[in-house]
């Protein structure tokens, strides 16, 4: 249970969601998640696979069976900037795509 716990407040955490917003998207109470993210209950498959979802992610990189680790990270690291593009205005995104592509240059 542990391993849920710290995949589910680390995950929201690099997407910048809070609880509570993880939460009300998984639909499911804020006290009821809490009891996920601090370890104390485990949800069933149907929510952990809404939650999955809402953490833009796998169940079974919340659980810690993600056998390609390198993977797993580089997609959390391309899930982190798209969560961020999508915050962005415009004339960001252009900027940012500039930036990008001049490190993908080199």
């Amino acid at each position: 249970m542990d391993t849920l716990a710290q995949s589910l407040r680390r995950r929201a955490e690099e997407l910048g969601l809070s609880h509570a917003e993880v939460a009300r998207r998984v639909g499911v109470s804020e006290r009821r998640y809490g009891h996920y993210v601090a370890g104390r209950n485990e949800p069933d498959l149907a929510t952990l696979l809404r939650i999955a979802g809402v953490l833009q992610t796998s169940p079974n990189v919340l659980l810690g069976f993600d056998p390609d680790s390198k993977k797993a990270e580089r997609r959390m690291l391309i899930d982190r900037l798209n969560v961020a593009a999508h915050a962005m205005d415009d004339r960001e995104l252009e900027i940012t795509i500039i930036q990008a592509e001049a490190v993908a240059a080199v």
